[in-house]
């Protein structure tokens, strides 16, 4: 069996890489037993930040990325 794999090259959006740096670094930290429900906290946090008028990490690190 075969796939046709097509010529695509995809981008990772900015700030991205910045932001799954951070979760990986706090999951090493931390070395939680659930890692899914310890993400999900960590980016409902970030999230909670950002809506409060605090700084945004995907933007941040979109800076750091150029």
């Amino acid at each position: 069996m075969s796939i046709a794999s097509a010529n695509t090259k995809m981008r990772v959006p900015a700030g991205f890489r910045n932001l799954l740096e951070g979760l990986a670094r706090e999951v090493l930290r931390e070395q939680p037993t659930d890692v899914v429900a310890f993400a999900a906290q960590y980016f409902q946090k970030l999230l909670e930040q950002r809506e409060a008028g605090g700084v945004d990490p995907v933007a941040w690190g979109a800076m750091l990325e150029d």
